[in-house]
Protein backbone atom coordinates (compact mmCIF):
# COMPACT_ATOMS: atom_id res chain seq x y z
CA UNK A 1 0.00 0.00 0.00
CA UNK A 2 1.44 3.51 -0.85
CA UNK A 3 1.64 6.08 1.35
CA UNK A 4 1.86 9.65 1.15
CA UNK A 5 1.63 13.40 3.19
CA UNK A 6 -0.08 16.28 2.13
CA UNK A 7 -0.82 19.58 3.50
CA UNK A 8 -4.26 19.96 5.10
CA UNK A 9 -7.41 20.25 2.77
CA UNK A 10 -9.86 18.70 0.90
CA UNK A 11 -9.37 15.51 -0.61
CA UNK A 12 -10.28 15.78 -4.56
CA UNK A 13 -11.05 11.80 -4.25
CA UNK A 14 -11.53 8.68 -2.04
CA UNK A 15 -12.83 8.57 1.30
CA UNK A 16 -12.88 10.78 4.05
CA UNK A 17 -10.97 9.72 7.37
CA UNK A 18 -12.15 12.74 10.43
CA UNK A 19 -11.76 12.12 13.63
CA UNK A 20 -14.42 12.99 16.62
CA UNK A 21 -13.50 13.40 20.28
CA UNK A 22 -14.92 11.34 22.89
CA UNK A 23 -18.70 12.64 23.56
CA UNK A 24 -19.17 13.35 19.71
CA UNK A 25 -17.47 16.62 19.34
CA UNK A 26 -16.77 16.93 15.34
CA UNK A 27 -12.86 17.93 14.92
CA UNK A 28 -13.05 20.77 12.16
CA UNK A 29 -12.88 18.45 9.21
CA UNK A 30 -16.47 16.48 10.50
CA UNK A 31 -17.93 19.99 11.56
CA UNK A 32 -16.92 21.09 7.91
CA UNK A 33 -18.54 18.12 6.34
CA UNK A 34 -21.81 18.57 8.71
CA UNK A 35 -22.25 21.33 7.60
CA UNK A 36 -22.37 20.61 3.96
CA UNK A 37 -24.21 17.50 4.27
CA UNK A 38 -27.58 19.30 5.92
CA UNK A 39 -26.37 17.61 9.42
CA UNK A 40 -25.85 14.45 7.88
CA UNK A 41 -22.69 13.36 10.13
CA UNK A 42 -24.46 14.60 13.08
CA UNK A 43 -27.80 12.32 12.32
CA UNK A 44 -25.57 9.39 11.50
CA UNK A 45 -23.72 9.33 15.06
CA UNK A 46 -27.35 9.95 16.89
CA UNK A 47 -28.98 6.79 15.06
CA UNK A 48 -25.86 4.83 16.14
CA UNK A 49 -23.75 3.92 19.20
CA UNK A 50 -21.00 5.59 18.49
CA UNK A 51 -19.50 8.38 20.27
CA UNK A 52 -16.22 9.13 19.57
CA UNK A 53 -14.16 6.66 22.12
CA UNK A 54 -10.56 5.30 21.47
CA UNK A 55 -10.48 3.47 18.15
CA UNK A 56 -14.54 3.52 17.39
CA UNK A 57 -15.27 3.86 13.71
CA UNK A 58 -18.57 4.71 11.40
CA UNK A 59 -18.88 5.10 8.11
CA UNK A 60 -21.53 7.46 6.78
CA UNK A 61 -22.27 7.95 2.83
CA UNK A 62 -22.52 11.27 1.80
CA UNK A 63 -23.53 12.89 -1.85
CA UNK A 64 -19.98 13.49 -2.41
CA UNK A 65 -18.60 10.09 -0.91
CA UNK A 66 -17.84 8.01 1.91
CA UNK A 67 -17.17 9.62 4.89
CA UNK A 68 -15.65 7.37 8.16
CA UNK A 69 -15.73 8.85 11.36
CA UNK A 70 -12.60 7.75 13.53
CA UNK A 71 -13.42 8.25 17.37
CA UNK A 72 -10.13 10.30 19.08
CA UNK A 73 -11.37 9.52 22.62
CA UNK A 74 -9.45 10.93 25.62
CA UNK A 75 -6.70 13.82 23.44
CA UNK A 76 -4.64 13.51 26.16
CA UNK A 77 -3.48 10.11 25.62
CA UNK A 78 -2.73 10.45 21.58
CA UNK A 79 0.49 8.78 22.07
CA UNK A 80 2.35 6.85 19.28
CA UNK A 81 0.73 3.52 20.34
CA UNK A 82 -2.53 4.85 20.20
CA UNK A 83 -1.48 5.95 16.62
CA UNK A 84 -0.83 2.98 15.12
CA UNK A 85 -3.81 1.17 16.55
CA UNK A 86 -5.88 3.94 15.13
CA UNK A 87 -3.88 3.08 11.69
CA UNK A 88 -4.24 -0.28 11.82
CA UNK A 89 -8.52 0.49 12.32
CA UNK A 90 -8.60 2.62 9.78
CA UNK A 91 -6.82 0.31 7.39
CA UNK A 92 -9.31 -2.23 8.46
CA UNK A 93 -12.00 -0.34 7.61
CA UNK A 94 -11.47 0.31 4.29
CA UNK A 95 -9.31 -1.99 3.62
CA UNK A 96 -12.40 -4.21 1.88
CA UNK A 97 -14.74 -1.46 1.01
CA UNK A 98 -14.40 -0.74 -2.48
CA UNK A 99 -12.14 2.53 -2.22
CA UNK A 100 -8.78 2.65 -3.88
CA UNK A 101 -7.91 5.55 -2.09
CA UNK A 102 -8.71 7.29 1.45
CA UNK A 103 -7.46 10.72 3.16
CA UNK A 104 -6.76 10.60 6.60
CA UNK A 105 -7.69 13.94 7.61
CA UNK A 106 -5.48 15.16 10.59
CA UNK A 107 -6.59 18.59 11.90
CA UNK A 108 -5.23 19.01 15.74
CA UNK A 109 -2.79 20.97 15.54
CA UNK A 110 -0.40 20.46 18.35
CA UNK A 111 3.40 19.58 18.48
CA UNK A 112 2.84 16.19 18.56
CA UNK A 113 0.90 16.01 14.87
CA UNK A 114 3.64 15.49 12.60
CA UNK A 115 4.87 12.17 14.79
CA UNK A 116 1.46 11.33 15.44
CA UNK A 117 1.12 10.71 11.57
CA UNK A 118 3.92 9.13 11.05
CA UNK A 119 2.86 6.16 13.49
CA UNK A 120 -0.83 6.15 12.28
CA UNK A 121 0.61 5.50 8.80
CA UNK A 122 3.11 3.05 10.41
CA UNK A 123 0.19 1.23 12.20
CA UNK A 124 -1.71 1.30 9.02
CA UNK A 125 1.19 -0.43 6.69
CA UNK A 126 1.37 -3.06 9.21
CA UNK A 127 -2.16 -3.85 9.30
CA UNK A 128 -1.96 -4.23 5.87
CA UNK A 129 0.71 -7.05 5.16
CA UNK A 130 -0.89 -10.05 3.37
CA UNK A 131 0.92 -13.32 2.71
CA UNK A 132 -1.41 -14.22 -0.53
CA UNK A 133 1.56 -15.63 -3.17
CA UNK A 134 0.09 -19.30 -2.99
CA UNK A 135 -3.72 -18.26 -2.90
CA UNK A 136 -4.23 -18.73 -6.94
CA UNK A 137 -8.05 -19.31 -6.48
CA UNK A 138 -9.03 -16.76 -4.59
CA UNK A 139 -11.96 -14.55 -5.13
CA UNK A 140 -11.85 -10.84 -5.77
CA UNK A 141 -14.12 -9.86 -2.90
CA UNK A 142 -11.67 -11.25 -0.71
CA UNK A 143 -9.03 -9.25 -2.20
CA UNK A 144 -8.42 -5.02 -0.28
CA UNK A 145 -9.22 -2.78 -2.49
CA UNK A 146 -7.28 0.58 -0.75
CA UNK A 147 -4.13 0.71 -2.65
CA UNK A 148 -3.25 4.60 -1.08
CA UNK A 149 -3.43 6.51 1.52
CA UNK A 150 -2.58 9.83 2.11
CA UNK A 151 -2.55 11.57 5.37
CA UNK A 152 -2.75 15.30 5.70
CA UNK A 153 -1.67 17.25 8.11
CA UNK A 154 -0.07 20.81 8.95
CA UNK A 155 3.80 20.02 9.05
CA UNK A 156 3.42 17.20 6.15
CA UNK A 157 7.32 17.31 5.40
CA UNK A 158 7.95 16.52 8.93
CA UNK A 159 5.68 13.96 8.73
CA UNK A 160 7.17 12.45 5.77
CA UNK A 161 10.44 12.51 7.49
CA UNK A 162 9.84 10.34 10.66
CA UNK A 163 7.27 7.96 8.53
CA UNK A 164 10.72 7.27 6.34
CA UNK A 165 12.58 6.09 9.17
CA UNK A 166 9.46 4.01 10.64
CA UNK A 167 8.82 2.59 6.89
CA UNK A 168 12.71 0.82 7.29
CA UNK A 169 11.12 -0.73 10.18
CA UNK A 170 8.24 -2.12 8.44
CA UNK A 171 9.99 -3.30 5.86
CA UNK A 172 12.19 -5.44 8.42
CA UNK A 173 8.86 -7.02 9.98
CA UNK A 174 7.58 -8.05 6.97
CA UNK A 175 10.66 -9.34 5.89
CA UNK A 176 10.43 -11.62 9.28
CA UNK A 177 6.56 -11.94 8.14
CA UNK A 178 7.29 -13.30 4.72
CA UNK A 179 10.06 -15.62 6.26
CA UNK A 180 8.10 -17.19 8.86
CA UNK A 181 4.93 -17.66 6.58
CA UNK A 182 6.71 -19.59 3.73
CA UNK A 183 6.01 -23.48 3.86
CA UNK A 184 9.28 -25.60 4.36
CA UNK A 185 9.14 -27.24 1.29
CA UNK A 186 10.50 -24.00 -0.45
CA UNK A 187 12.08 -22.38 3.01
CA UNK A 188 15.15 -24.47 4.17
CA UNK A 189 18.21 -23.75 4.82
CA UNK A 190 20.04 -22.81 2.25
CA UNK A 191 16.92 -21.13 0.71
CA UNK A 192 17.09 -18.69 3.82
CA UNK A 193 20.42 -17.95 3.54
CA UNK A 194 20.22 -17.15 0.08
CA UNK A 195 16.95 -14.45 1.66
CA UNK A 196 19.82 -13.47 4.36
CA UNK A 197 22.39 -12.39 1.11
CA UNK A 198 20.09 -10.32 -0.56
CA UNK A 199 20.54 -7.65 2.09
CA UNK A 200 24.00 -7.37 0.40
CA UNK A 201 21.81 -4.79 -1.40
CA UNK A 202 21.18 -2.72 1.88
CA UNK A 203 25.06 -2.73 2.48
CA UNK A 204 25.03 -5.80 5.05
CA UNK A 205 27.96 -8.11 5.24
CA UNK A 206 26.63 -11.71 4.63
CA UNK A 207 28.90 -14.58 5.29
CA UNK A 208 27.48 -18.29 4.86
CA UNK A 209 29.13 -21.22 6.95
CA UNK A 210 28.50 -24.55 5.51
CA UNK A 211 28.77 -28.16 7.43
CA UNK A 212 32.46 -28.43 6.74
CA UNK A 213 32.98 -24.92 8.07
CA UNK A 214 31.22 -25.92 11.14
CA UNK A 215 32.73 -29.05 12.02
CA UNK A 216 36.24 -27.91 11.74
CA UNK A 217 34.80 -25.34 14.36
CA UNK A 218 33.58 -27.98 16.12
CA UNK A 219 29.97 -26.90 16.91
CA UNK A 220 28.93 -30.58 17.22
CA UNK A 221 25.86 -29.37 19.11
CA UNK A 222 24.21 -27.66 16.11
CA UNK A 223 25.64 -30.48 13.62
CA UNK A 224 23.60 -32.98 15.62
CA UNK A 225 20.29 -31.55 14.93
CA UNK A 226 20.61 -31.25 11.24
CA UNK A 227 22.34 -34.79 10.76
CA UNK A 228 18.99 -36.19 10.16
CA UNK A 229 18.24 -33.94 7.37
CA UNK A 230 18.85 -34.30 3.61
CA UNK A 231 19.04 -30.66 3.89
CA UNK A 232 22.60 -29.14 4.88
CA UNK A 233 22.48 -26.88 7.55
CA UNK A 234 23.95 -23.36 7.94
CA UNK A 235 24.90 -20.83 9.96
CA UNK A 236 24.51 -17.08 8.36
CA UNK A 237 26.37 -14.29 10.00
CA UNK A 238 25.23 -10.79 8.96
CA UNK A 239 27.29 -7.89 10.08
CA UNK A 240 26.23 -3.77 9.88
CA UNK A 241 28.87 -1.50 10.78
CA UNK A 242 26.50 1.85 10.66
CA UNK A 243 28.70 2.11 14.04
CA UNK A 244 32.12 4.35 14.39
CA UNK A 245 35.55 1.84 13.33
CA UNK A 246 36.26 0.43 16.21
CA UNK A 247 33.61 0.35 18.18
CA UNK A 248 32.33 -2.88 20.20
CA UNK A 249 29.33 -4.21 18.48
CA UNK A 250 26.60 -5.76 19.75
CA UNK A 251 24.72 -8.72 18.81
CA UNK A 252 21.34 -11.02 18.27
CA UNK A 253 21.34 -14.69 17.65
CA UNK A 254 18.48 -16.19 16.48
CA UNK A 255 17.05 -20.02 15.88
CA UNK A 256 16.54 -21.30 12.43
CA UNK A 257 15.04 -24.54 12.72
CA UNK A 258 13.20 -24.59 9.19
CA UNK A 259 11.07 -27.50 10.09
CA UNK A 260 10.65 -29.84 13.26
CA UNK A 261 9.64 -32.50 13.50
CA UNK A 262 11.01 -33.27 16.76
CA UNK A 263 13.38 -35.96 15.16
CA UNK A 264 13.61 -39.24 16.89
CA UNK A 265 11.65 -38.03 19.97
CA UNK A 266 9.32 -37.21 17.11
CA UNK A 267 5.87 -35.07 17.87
CA UNK A 268 2.45 -35.95 17.75
CA UNK A 269 0.65 -35.45 14.01
CA UNK A 270 -1.87 -32.95 15.24
CA UNK A 271 -0.21 -29.53 14.83
CA UNK A 272 2.72 -30.61 13.61
CA UNK A 273 2.20 -28.03 10.60
CA UNK A 274 2.54 -25.28 13.29
CA UNK A 275 6.98 -26.22 13.13
CA UNK A 276 7.62 -24.40 10.15
CA UNK A 277 8.06 -21.26 11.96
CA UNK A 278 9.97 -22.85 14.19
CA UNK A 279 12.44 -20.44 12.41
CA UNK A 280 10.92 -17.40 14.21
CA UNK A 281 13.76 -16.42 15.90
CA UNK A 282 16.31 -16.31 13.06
CA UNK A 283 13.42 -14.60 11.69
CA UNK A 284 13.23 -11.70 13.93
CA UNK A 285 16.71 -11.59 13.71
CA UNK A 286 17.21 -11.03 9.59
CA UNK A 287 14.13 -8.76 9.78
CA UNK A 288 16.04 -6.55 12.60
CA UNK A 289 19.15 -6.47 10.31
CA UNK A 290 17.36 -5.32 7.40
CA UNK A 291 15.42 -2.59 9.78
CA UNK A 292 18.93 -0.99 10.71
CA UNK A 293 20.46 -0.98 7.39
CA UNK A 294 17.52 0.40 6.02
CA UNK A 295 17.12 3.24 8.32
CA UNK A 296 21.07 3.21 8.69
CA UNK A 297 21.40 2.76 12.26
CA UNK A 298 24.34 4.35 13.72
CA UNK A 299 25.92 0.97 15.64
CA UNK A 300 27.76 -1.75 14.93
CA UNK A 301 25.49 -4.95 15.01
CA UNK A 302 26.08 -8.66 14.27
CA UNK A 303 23.18 -10.91 13.51
CA UNK A 304 23.89 -14.33 13.41
CA UNK A 305 21.57 -17.08 12.38
CA UNK A 306 21.57 -21.24 12.92
CA UNK A 307 19.92 -22.89 10.70
CA UNK A 308 18.99 -26.60 10.30
CA UNK A 309 16.18 -29.16 9.84
CA UNK A 310 14.98 -31.41 13.03
CA UNK A 311 14.13 -34.42 10.48
CA UNK A 312 14.37 -38.71 11.56
CA UNK A 313 16.17 -40.69 9.06
CA UNK A 314 18.46 -43.45 9.88
CA UNK A 315 21.64 -41.26 10.32
CA UNK A 316 19.52 -38.90 12.89
CA UNK A 317 20.55 -37.86 16.51
CA UNK A 318 19.49 -40.42 19.23
CA UNK A 319 18.24 -40.10 22.61
CA UNK A 320 21.54 -40.74 24.71
CA UNK A 321 23.89 -39.49 22.41
CA UNK A 322 26.78 -37.49 23.73
CA UNK A 323 27.87 -34.27 21.53
CA UNK A 324 30.46 -31.51 21.85
CA UNK A 325 29.46 -28.29 21.60
CA UNK A 326 32.00 -25.33 19.49
CA UNK A 327 32.61 -24.52 23.72
CA UNK A 328 33.95 -28.00 24.27
CA UNK A 329 31.31 -28.82 26.83
CA UNK A 330 29.42 -32.17 26.53
CA UNK A 331 25.87 -32.35 26.17
CA UNK A 332 23.89 -35.78 26.65
CA UNK A 333 20.97 -36.19 24.13
CA UNK A 334 17.80 -36.45 26.40
CA UNK A 335 15.28 -35.84 23.48
CA UNK A 336 15.97 -34.69 20.23
CA UNK A 337 12.89 -32.64 20.39
CA UNK A 338 14.89 -30.04 22.59
CA UNK A 339 16.87 -28.91 20.00
CA UNK A 340 16.62 -25.32 19.58
CA UNK A 341 18.93 -24.78 22.70
CA UNK A 342 21.52 -26.91 20.68
CA UNK A 343 21.54 -24.43 17.64
CA UNK A 344 21.88 -21.69 19.61
CA UNK A 345 24.21 -23.09 22.05
CA UNK A 346 27.22 -22.96 19.51
CA UNK A 347 25.77 -19.61 17.79
CA UNK A 348 26.14 -18.25 20.98
CA UNK A 349 29.67 -19.43 22.06
CA UNK A 350 30.40 -18.37 18.12
CA UNK A 351 29.02 -15.06 18.17
CA UNK A 352 30.41 -14.15 21.82
CA UNK A 353 34.30 -16.00 20.94
CA UNK A 354 34.58 -14.31 17.46
CA UNK A 355 33.01 -11.21 18.08
CA UNK A 356 33.48 -9.66 21.81
CA UNK A 357 29.66 -8.09 21.29
CA UNK A 358 29.41 -5.70 24.26
CA UNK A 359 25.83 -7.63 24.56
CA UNK A 360 24.08 -10.69 23.23
CA UNK A 361 20.49 -11.04 23.02
CA UNK A 362 19.18 -14.71 21.56
CA UNK A 363 15.35 -15.38 20.02
CA UNK A 364 13.75 -18.73 19.55
CA UNK A 365 10.63 -20.09 19.76
CA UNK A 366 12.31 -22.82 22.52
CA UNK A 367 9.53 -23.48 24.38
CA UNK A 368 5.65 -24.76 24.77
CA UNK A 369 6.42 -24.08 29.09
CA UNK A 370 6.79 -20.21 28.14
CA UNK A 371 3.20 -20.22 26.17
CA UNK A 372 1.69 -22.40 29.57
CA UNK A 373 3.60 -19.76 31.47
CA UNK A 374 2.38 -16.42 29.44
CA UNK A 375 -0.13 -17.36 26.49
CA UNK A 376 -0.04 -15.90 23.44
CA UNK A 377 -0.17 -12.34 24.64
CA UNK A 378 3.59 -12.02 26.31
CA UNK A 379 7.08 -12.59 25.45
CA UNK A 380 8.71 -13.94 28.27
CA UNK A 381 12.46 -13.27 28.52
CA UNK A 382 15.42 -14.35 31.04
CA UNK A 383 18.77 -11.62 31.40
CA UNK A 384 21.75 -12.19 33.44
CA UNK A 385 22.17 -8.00 33.32
CA UNK A 386 19.72 -6.06 34.73
CA UNK A 387 20.97 -2.92 32.72
CA UNK A 388 20.25 -4.26 29.54
CA UNK A 389 17.03 -6.05 30.76
CA UNK A 390 15.64 -2.92 32.07
CA UNK A 391 16.64 -1.44 28.28
CA UNK A 392 15.00 -3.94 26.45
CA UNK A 393 11.56 -3.81 29.04
CA UNK A 394 11.87 0.21 27.88
CA UNK A 395 12.05 -0.36 24.56
CA UNK A 396 9.23 -3.68 24.28
CA UNK A 397 7.07 -0.95 26.23
CA UNK A 398 7.70 1.96 23.99
CA UNK A 399 6.28 -0.31 20.58
CA UNK A 400 3.93 -2.66 22.38
CA UNK A 401 5.63 -5.46 22.20
CA UNK A 402 4.76 -6.90 25.35
CA UNK A 403 7.71 -8.87 27.72
CA UNK A 404 7.86 -10.05 30.81
CA UNK A 405 11.34 -10.81 32.73
CA UNK A 406 11.44 -14.41 34.06
CA UNK A 407 13.82 -16.20 36.76
CA UNK A 408 17.07 -17.80 36.37
CA UNK A 409 19.10 -18.82 39.04
CA UNK A 410 21.32 -22.16 40.32
CA UNK A 411 18.63 -24.71 41.60
CA UNK A 412 16.94 -24.53 37.96
CA UNK A 413 20.55 -24.35 36.17
CA UNK A 414 21.50 -27.66 38.55
CA UNK A 415 18.44 -29.30 37.39
CA UNK A 416 20.26 -29.23 33.55
CA UNK A 417 23.48 -31.34 34.90
CA UNK A 418 24.09 -34.96 33.34
CA UNK A 419 24.93 -38.13 34.84
CA UNK A 420 27.49 -38.90 31.94
CA UNK A 421 28.11 -35.32 30.55
CA UNK A 422 28.88 -31.87 31.30
CA UNK A 423 24.81 -31.12 30.92
CA UNK A 424 21.87 -32.80 29.71
CA UNK A 425 19.54 -30.91 26.52
CA UNK A 426 16.26 -31.72 28.53
CA UNK A 427 15.45 -31.10 31.95
CA UNK A 428 12.37 -32.01 34.70
CA UNK A 429 9.10 -30.88 33.21
CA UNK A 430 8.27 -28.31 35.47
CA UNK A 431 10.02 -24.75 34.68
CA UNK A 432 10.80 -26.15 31.47
CA UNK A 433 11.20 -22.32 29.74
CA UNK A 434 13.66 -21.41 33.08
CA UNK A 435 15.57 -24.76 32.91
CA UNK A 436 16.14 -24.36 28.77
CA UNK A 437 17.16 -20.62 29.93
CA UNK A 438 19.94 -21.66 32.33
CA UNK A 439 21.41 -24.28 29.50
CA UNK A 440 21.79 -21.50 27.37
CA UNK A 441 23.38 -19.43 29.67
CA UNK A 442 26.37 -21.50 30.18
CA UNK A 443 26.89 -20.44 26.31
CA UNK A 444 27.31 -16.91 27.26
CA UNK A 445 30.76 -16.54 28.70
CA UNK A 446 30.60 -13.58 30.80
CA UNK A 447 28.56 -11.71 27.99
CA UNK A 448 25.71 -9.59 29.19
CA UNK A 449 23.01 -11.57 27.89
CA UNK A 450 18.95 -11.71 27.44
CA UNK A 451 17.47 -14.63 25.69
CA UNK A 452 13.97 -14.03 24.57
CA UNK A 453 11.33 -16.93 24.12
CA UNK A 454 8.97 -16.19 21.69
CA UNK A 455 7.22 -19.52 21.42
CA UNK A 456 3.52 -17.55 21.68
CA UNK A 457 4.18 -14.40 20.48
CA UNK A 458 5.73 -15.44 16.86
CA UNK A 459 2.40 -16.29 15.64
CA UNK A 460 -1.02 -14.82 15.90
CA UNK A 461 -3.93 -16.67 15.39
CA UNK A 462 -6.43 -13.66 15.08
CA UNK A 463 -6.16 -10.15 13.54
CA UNK A 464 -4.80 -7.17 16.01
CA UNK A 465 -4.64 -3.79 15.76
CA UNK A 466 -1.10 -3.86 13.25
CA UNK A 467 -0.78 -7.47 12.96
CA UNK A 468 -3.20 -9.88 10.72
CA UNK A 469 -3.44 -13.23 11.74
CA UNK A 470 -0.05 -15.18 11.11
CA UNK A 471 3.32 -13.75 11.38
CA UNK A 472 3.67 -11.49 13.45
CA UNK A 473 7.33 -10.25 13.63
CA UNK A 474 7.00 -9.94 16.79
CA UNK A 475 10.73 -8.48 18.30
CA UNK A 476 12.15 -6.25 15.14
CA UNK A 477 10.09 -3.46 16.29
CA UNK A 478 11.30 -3.89 20.35
CA UNK A 479 15.23 -5.17 18.80
CA UNK A 480 15.03 -1.99 16.68
CA UNK A 481 14.63 0.60 19.60
CA UNK A 482 16.69 -1.59 21.89
CA UNK A 483 19.44 -0.03 19.72
CA UNK A 484 17.90 3.28 19.25
CA UNK A 485 17.93 3.95 22.56
CA UNK A 486 20.49 1.93 24.19
CA UNK A 487 23.73 1.89 21.86
CA UNK A 488 22.92 4.82 19.37
CA UNK A 489 22.08 7.24 21.95
CA UNK A 490 24.71 5.80 24.52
Amino acid sequence: MKIAFAKIGRPKKGAVVASVLEGGKLSPTAAALDEENGGLIGKAIAASRFTGKAHQSLTVFTPAGRVLLYGLGDPTKLDPQWAEAAGGGIYAALASSGEKEAAVVMDRDDAGCAERAAHVALGAVLRSYRFDKYRTTMKKEDRPTLEKLTFMVKDHAEAKKLYDVEAAIAEGVAFTRDLVSEPPNVLYPESFAEHCVALKKLGVDVEVLGEKEMAKLGMGALLGVGQGSRRESKMVVMRWNGGAKGDQPVAFVGKGVCFDTGGISIKPAGGMEDMKFDMGGAGVVSGLMKALAGRKAKANVIGVIGLVENMPDGNAQRPSDVVTSMSGQTIEIINTDAEGRLVLADALWYTQDKYKPAFMVDLATLTGAMMVSLGEETCGYFANDDKLSDALKAASDAVAEPMWRMPLGDAYNKQMDSDIADMKNAGPRWGGAITAACFLERFVDKTPWIHMDIAGVAWSRKDRSTTPKGASGFGVRALDRLVRDYVEKA
